[in-house]
């Protein structure tokens, strides 16, 4: 217990002057953008599939459970459903676990390497801050970059579905676009995004972390990876469900 207790302790305080040096993540734009072309750009196929995969698959249980609960009548609040279930929830938390699980081993295994070929120790004695040169621009690059992916996710999940209906349905895309504005509107839509600037947080300070406590030569490499996904996942999972209440308490 008192073991966990330090760990906790020790990740808390990692986390906190990690959220301090991201701000100054700005000094270093050359870094800033390649980290941001690496989590962004890199989850983009992923995303691509997801949004597709969402919009398809809510669009078919939604219109299954309408039609049989409500008749054709009902039908038409299903741009209401898809688009309330997409923006402010799957989307979000699709684009959080996808980062989670790409970027969240990437932080683990690139800077457990590092750690373990003493890279780090040489930049500390450089007079080098590790955490300003190495773990900033990681973190706000997944700040910024889980926002973008989250818009990518939604819009094309929301096309998908709008897509199926037409071939499916009979709707029009003027009467699909005003059904899905009548419920959704731009301050829940925003705050569901944002959140995820939490989510991006978590992710890159935790695979951090986990890459510089890694020990114990290449299976640690390994190791740090694998603690940088389950810790990251759980932490965005967990975070979502306060977040999501606190949206539901201000919005």
């Amino acid at each position: 217990m008192i073991r966990f207790l330090a760990g906790l302790g020790q990740y808390l305080h990692f986390a906190f002057r990690g959220l301090l040096t991201a701000i100054l993540a700005v000094r270093q734009p050359r870094e800033l953008c390649a980290q941001f072309y690496n989590v962004f750009l890199g989850a983009l196929p992923l995303g691509l599939i997801a949004g597709v995969a969402l919009g398809l698959v809510v669009w078919m249980h939604l219109r299954g459970a309408l039609n049989d609960v409500g008749g054709p009548g009902a039908l038409k609040y299903l741009p209401q459903g898809l688009a309330l279930a997409v923006v402010l929830e799957f989307a979000p938390i699709g684009a959080g676990l996808i980062v989670a699980g790409r970027s969240g081993a990437s932080l683990g295994a690139e800077l457990g390497s590092m750690k373990l070929t003493e890279q780090i120790d040489a930049l500390e004695a450089l007079g080098v801050s590790p955490l300003q040169r190495l773990i900033a621009p990681r973190v706000a690059a997944c700040v910024l970059a889980l926002p973008l992916l989250t818009i990518f996710i939604a819009y094309l999940a929301l096309l998908s579905g709008y897509l199926a209906e037409a071939i499916g349905g009979s709707m029009s895309a003027t009467q699909f676009m005003n059904e899905c504005l009548r419920v959704l509107t731009l301050r829940r839509a925003i705050a569901a995004t944002l959140k995820t600037m939490v989510f991006g947080y978590l992710i890159a300070i935790t695979g951090c972390y986990c890459g510089l406590t890694a020990s114990g030569g290449t299976e640690g490499v390994g190791r740090a990876a694998t603690r940088g996904v389950v810790a990251s996942t759980m932490l965005v999972l967990a975070a979502n469900v306060f977040l999501v209440r606190i949206i539901q308490l201000i919005a």
